[in-house]
């Protein structure tokens, strides 16, 4: 079982540190009090765990007593856990520039600072728990939580090929346009088989379906093309962070020609080495 520590200073991206872990498979606790690690690390290594993997973000929000933290890291230890302590930090006009974007308050304004003296007393704090960090991080010139989660996966030796998960659906535009969908191609162009009696109850995923949308070059070219532009596509939006992605494939009512996309468009997604679902929403409407 592998523990990630997260600590470090206000504003440095503790908690888009923790979201990018839980998206690759890590149970997450955001603001755990230091005192009670030892007795959650302790379940989390009970004889049937649930979780292989677990991070935990701890800091000055707990108080700023740190002796608390160190016994636990001491106590870890001792008992041989697979931890690494991860320590976030930036500037202190970049920290300051965040908070004003986001209007926060800062967790020692209560005492009366300002916040560049809050951020300058957090420093001071915390000097001794960077001083025993594994893996330190600075998040200052980080343009995009996607540079953020980049270097962060690839210090902790985390691998990216199950970041992004992929959905692939075929609708009918006559039902309205999926609300979740991310790209939409529309497949009308093709010749409908709902006009070919015999092919008018059965759906692309039907062999005589298929059969007859091959006959024409124009379905292989799409394929072609589409092809193409997803493995052009997906591996950007993965880079840039992305955890899901919906892409979308109409035709008129949704149960021909854009089943038989979807279904191709599935295969394609799936032999590039992302995790797919395939989903037909209006299959089944009006099937007469």
């Amino acid at each position: 079982m592998r523990f990630i520590l997260i600590t470090g200073l206000s504003g440095a991206g503790k908690s888009q540190a923790a979201n990018f872990l839980e998206d690759v498979g890590y149970f997450t606790v955001d603001n755990m009090p230091a005192v009670m690690i030892p007795e959650f690390v302790q379940l989390c290594m009970e004889e049937t765990p649930q979780h292989e993997k677990v991070a935990l973000v701890s800091d000055i929000r707990g108080g700023t007593n740190f002796a608390a933290l160190f016994t636990a890291l001491d106590w870890m230890k001792e008992r041989g856990c697979d931890y690494t302590l991860l320590f976030l930090e930036a500037s202190v006009p970049t920290i300051i520039r965040r908070y004003k974007e986001t209007r926060r308050s800062h967790p020692l304004s209560g005492e009366g600072l300002s916040l560049e003296e809050a951020m300058q007393k957090e420093w001071a704090l915390l000097a001794p728990v960077r001083a025993r960090a594994d893996e330190i991080i600075d998040s200052t010139n980080f343009a995009t939580t996607a540079m953020l989660r980049s270097t962060l996966l690839e210090r902790l030796g985390e691998t990216t090929n199950t970041g992004m998960s992929v959905s692939v659906m075929s609708f009918g535009f006559k039902y309205g346009l999926p609300l979740e969908a991310d790209l939409i191609f529309d497949v009308r162009f093709l010749p409908n088989p709902f006009y070919i009696p015999e092919l008018r109850k059965l759906t692309g995923l039907d062999q005589p379906v298929l059969d007859y949308l091959n006959q024409y070059p124009e379905t292989q070219t799409f394929l072609d093309k589409l092809e193409e532009m997803l493995a052009f596509l997906l591996p950007l939006y993965a880079k840039e962070g992305k955890t899901a992605l919906t892409i979308a494939v109409g035709c008129t009512g949704g149960q021909h020609r854009s089943v038989a996309l979807c279904h191709g468009a599935t295969v394609m997604v799936r032999g590039m080495g992302f995790p797919v679902t395939e989903h037909h929403r209006d299959i089944a409407r009006d099937r007469k």
